[in-house]
């Protein structure tokens, strides 16, 4: 089973990992959704998500923007990090992670590998 994590601000992807206002949960099986919940972070420091994250499962991340030194938080919990992608809702993302259809902005790749 995988669990992956949406950053959701104003019922869309959060501009940035950290500055949301909740994390929409999609549990899949088989991709098939079978669960979805919301959850808010019960951290005080963005470096504290990827922790907060593991502990509840997450086995994959789906976000917009996130800061360098925060995806190797996410590598050093073995947490997949899905970056760049475009800010829409919700369901539209998780549909296209289904397909395999998820697209990177390459300006934001860029911004993370230069």
């Amino acid at each position: 089973m995988r669990r992956v994590a949406i950053p959701i601000e104003n019922n869309v992807l959060s501009e940035y990992f950290g500055g949301c206002n909740y994390y929409e949960i999609f549990e899949i099986e088989n991709d098939d959704i079978r669960k979805t919940t919301f959850e808010i972070p019960e951290v005080e420091a963005v470096n504290e998500l990827p922790d907060w994250l593991e502990k509840r499962g997450i086995t994959d991340v789906i976000a917009y923007k996130v800061k360098k030194e925060i995806i190797r938080l996410f590598a050093s919990r073995k947490i997949n990090l899905f970056v760049g992608v475009p800010q829409e809702d919700p369901a539209r993302i998780i549909e296209a992670y289904l397909n395999g259809k998820l697209e990177s902005d390459k300006r934001i790749i860029e911004e993370l590998t230069n």
